[in-house]
């Protein structure tokens, strides 16, 4: 399979925190339309690559490239405004508003001073309904939806700021097997719409479902990179064990 043209590029991160070293000289990339998994053990360094490209932490060495420029992501709104958008594990959501309210909270659209809350429910519908979503009415309380439903919630604020690529840190932590489904088909709407999704689990079942290509992490190394419809379960065990140390299949 082809592999899209890098939207986001990194090459020879790194990151210490302290006498840790978090990241050691990481490269990684991300196309268009296209579905990174990352993937390792604990402390492998997956959430601070993630902090790193939402610009909520600084590398210290390493270049990050986006469209092939090279940029600075000094912070988290300066990663927005470059088109880069993250939902960490601990989803920014407030139980007492409702989906709309949740989806442009601190994006509030107004007109003539008041707020207009009538386009945000379109906007909301119009999000919710591209990511495929199961959410009837945007006006129920987020407390009323299911975990797969808050999911898409912290997914679709996403599309407020029309991103290019988009973050999901361990997006089906705890959920059931029905409620992990809906969330694969939001990552695949992300895709279709052609944007680039990171896509950060230890589930490599689910991985290996949605993802096209999985990179491996080890004691904050890159230990593997794989074709995801051609690699093996047991090929990407192997990797984040440390049991072998396996290229990119073609």
């Amino acid at each position: 399979m082809e592999r899209p043209s890098p939207l986001l590029e990194v090459h020879g991160l790194t990151k210490r925190f302290g006498g840790v070293e978090a990241l050691i000289d990481v490269d990684f990339a991300v196309g268009g339309h296209e579905v990174v998994a990352l993937v390792g053990d604990n402390a492998a360094g997956k959430s601070t690559l993630a902090r790193v490209l939402s610009g909520v932490v600084s590398p210290d060495a390493g270049r990050i490239l986006f469209e092939g420029e090279p940029v600075v992501l000094s912070s988290a709104q300066q990663a927005l405004r470059l088109g880069i958008a993250t939902v960490f594990q601990e989803t920014a959501l407030c139980e007492n508003l409702d989906v709309a309210s949740n989806i442009f909270l601190g994006r509030e659209r107004f007109t003539g001073g008041l707020l207009d809350e009538d386009e945000m429910e379109f906007l909301a519908r119009d999000y919710l309904d591209r990511l495929g979503s199961r959410i009837p009415d945007v006006r129920v309380p987020l407390h009323r939806l299911t975990a797969g439903q808050r999911q898409c919630v912290a997914v679709a604020r996403t599309l407020v700021t029309e991103p290019r690529l988009v973050i999901l840190d361990e997006p089906t932590a705890s959920m059931s097997i029905s409620q992990t489904a809906e969330v694969l088909v939001h990552i695949e709407r992300l895709r279709d719409m052609g944007l680039g999704v990171v896509y950060i689990s230890h589930n490599l079942v689910d991985v290996h479902a949605v993802a096209d290509r999985i990179e491996v992490l080890r004691h904050g190394r890159n230990n593997g990179s794989f074709d995801a419809y051609e690699s093996t379960t047991e090929e990407v065990i192997a990797a984040i064990t440390g049991a072998s140390r396996i290229p990119l299949r073609r």
